[in-house]
């Protein structure tokens, strides 16, 4: 079960408004988080647990390398709203932990990344949820407009310096923390770079605000593409609930009728490339390069895929959940 800590860790004055320090979330038991640093294999010479707390330099070297076998281990994918008797996401903490620990399945954006933070903050890391905005063009539209509040990620804050961490976007997602600050050009996976800019919205009328833009492009040539910009006002737990109802029910939302997957494939340490999986078309990717795809046309096929290249065996039950539904390869 996950820890919550007591009012000791409330701070409250005559001249000032009550808040939550940040020991009051919920964090996972020293049990839960052993057990965690175990299932994502880190290296034999990295400390157990990772210190937090150690020099800048090293603090951000071990949150690197916890990001870097996070996104190995644990898959992007929405397979509960599909192969489950419910069709329905929980954010639930012990019912992560469970999903992800002991099942080895992965999630989409907020379970990820909800999860993800839960361990840095028992870790030790300062973690500030936030709510993002994806770029309609990165569904082929309007690259100047933004959706809904429909993302989340984490702003960890090491010394005096914010970063920018994300297991919950997929195969276009960061692979590595990112300093918030403009126009520094980071390396992502193959010839992929990654930045952020500071920018306003189109569709904003208040010109002063500015959010923070994560862009990619392809090849150190190419055209930046804006993939989501986010805020660095916190979100709770309750705005996650709200976000995660319409993601995961409303019939406008595409991982309802949907399949995702994406998970980084690992090799020395160093993520090389990717598994993914969008309906019934699966792929893997060296670099920038194809090596593999697969096609598959009926559910026999699409359940050996996601055992053989995602590691994810499903349970009779969620297997029989997707029978009926737009999302079933009825071949």
């Amino acid at each position: 079960m996950t820890n919550v800590h007591n009012d000791n860790n409330i701070s409250n004055t005559s001249t000032q408004k009550t808040t939550l320090s940040p020991s009051s979330r919920p964090t996972y038991t020293s049990s839960q988080l052993i057990a965690y640093l175990r299932s994502v294999s880190l290296p034999d010479d990295f400390p157990h647990p990772p210190s937090a707390s150690s020099a800048p330099e090293d603090s951000l070297r071990h949150l690197s390398t916890l990001q870097a076998h996070q996104l190995a281990t644990y898959p992007f994918e929405n397979l509960s709203l599909h192969y489950s008797p419910t069709h329905t996401v929980s954010l639930d903490l012990d019912v992560l932990y469970k999903k992800y620990v002991e099942r080895r399945r992965g999630g989409y954006c907020m379970e990820n990344n909800a999860f993800f933070g839960t361990v840095l903050r028992g870790l030790g890391w300062e973690v500030t949820s936030v709510g993002a905005r994806v770029c309609l063009g990165v569904d082929g539209g309007d690259r100047g407009k933004y959706g809904s509040w429909s993302h989340m990620t984490n702003i960890i804050t090491i010394s005096d310096k914010k970063y920018m961490v994300d297991v919950g976007f997929g195969n276009n997602g960061p692979t590595a923390p990112i300093l918030l600050e403009e126009n520094t050009i980071h390396e992502n996976l193959g010839l992929t770079q990654m930045r952020l800019v500071r920018s306003k919205i189109e569709e904003q009328t208040d010109g002063d605000q500015r959010l923070w833009v994560y862009q990619i492009r392809h090849s150190p040539n190419g055209e930046w593409e804006p993939t989501y910009c986010f805020t660095e006002t916190e979100f709770l737990p309750q705005d996650y609930e709200m976000m995660n109802f319409w993601t995961s029910q409303s019939r406008r939302s595409f991982f309802t009728y949907s399949i995702l997957m994406a998970k980084m494939i690992m090799e020395d340490g160093r993520l090389i490339g990717t598994v993914t999986m969008k309906d019934g078309e699966a792929k893997k990717r060296v670099g920038n390069e194809a090596v593999d795809t697969k096609t598959c046309k009926s559910e026999k096929e699409r359940l050996e895929v996601f055992k053989e290249w995602f590691g994810i065996w499903l349970t009779q039950e969620e297997e029989r959940g997707i029978r009926g539904t737009v999302a079933e390869l009825k071949g």
